[in-house]
């Protein structure tokens, strides 16, 4: 029987009882129907999970008492950045949801020239909470402990001005520079920044003004991706290389498959 996983925005510790209000309360009683008894897997972002189990139900609320710590981390060594331009409602999600399977370690939603969304400062904390949702949502079916930090959107020089000194930094575009996977990649200790435009690419300018910060052009083959399969396939490829989907630490940390 599968296990519920559940983000809890509340400090978590052994043997201490939660109480669950408002809409995760809802989201146990309401939409899984849970029951008193039921055991869960609950995580609170700072490392590792819980079991839990209900011990009492109402309409809007639920106790829940915690019964082990499991020191568990799925997170890879790889430290990845993503600068992502901003796209449109869903496909912007897409990227952002898949960002958090594939083990990004931060989220920067870049605003350029040629983006076809337009944010003020309300909009802007709305869409980051929304987004904080999203990638909520994706740690819970993908396992991760830790979500990734997502940054309000920002202008492409903010987001540039605030990158680290060292690490690779690579600027996808179509049929332009070497292949992504082809680099010797990062140093120990490095991280790796990608930048992608949004639906209608960058502009001359901004592309400029990543290679003047440094970033180099790569590309993902001969044909063009749209910018949530762009974002999906770079961050595979470099967690295929040389994070935790690469072959060495696939095997390492794999489950070992027995014969019936």
């Amino acid at each position: 029987m599968r296990s519920h996983r559940l983000h809890i925005d509340q400090v978590i510790s052994l043997g201490c009882t939660l109480e669950i209000t408002g809409q995760r309360a809802r989201y146990i009683t309401r939409v899984l129907r849970l029951g008193p008894g039921t055991e869960l897997t609950l995580f609170d972002g700072s490392g590792g999970e819980f079991r839990a189990c209900i011990e009492t139900i109402g309409r809007d609320r639920a106790q829940l008492i915690v019964l082990e710590h499991r020191p568990v981390e799925r997170e890879s060594p790889l430290a990845v950045r993503l600068l992502q331009g901003v796209s449109r409602g869903e496909r912007m999600d897409y990227a952002i949801q898949k960002a958090t399977e594939l083990g990004v370690t931060e989220i920067v939603p870049v605003l350029t020239e040629f983006g076809v969304v337009r944010l003020g400062p309300d909009k802007s904390l709305q869409r980051r909470r929304h987004w904080q949702g999203v990638i909520i949502s994706a740690c819970e079916q993908c396992g991760r402990n830790r979500p990734p930090d997502v940054a309000l959107p920002q202008s492409l020089d903010a987001a540039l001005a605030d990158l680290p000194a060292d690490g690779s930094r690579w600027l996808l575009l179509p049929e332009d520079g070497a292949p992504l996977g082809s680099d010797p990649g990062p140093g120990p200790g490095e991280s790796i920044t990608v930048l992608i435009g949004p639906e209608g690419g960058l502009s001359p300018a901004e592309i400029n003004q990543a290679r003047a910060a440094g970033f180099q052009p790569r590309h993902l083959g001969p044909r063009v991706l749209r910018t949530e399969t762009a974002a999906t396939v770079a961050l595979a490829l470099i967690q295929g290389h040389w994070g935790d989907l690469a072959a060495q630490a696939y095997q390492d940390t794999a489950p070992v498959r027995r014969s019936p």
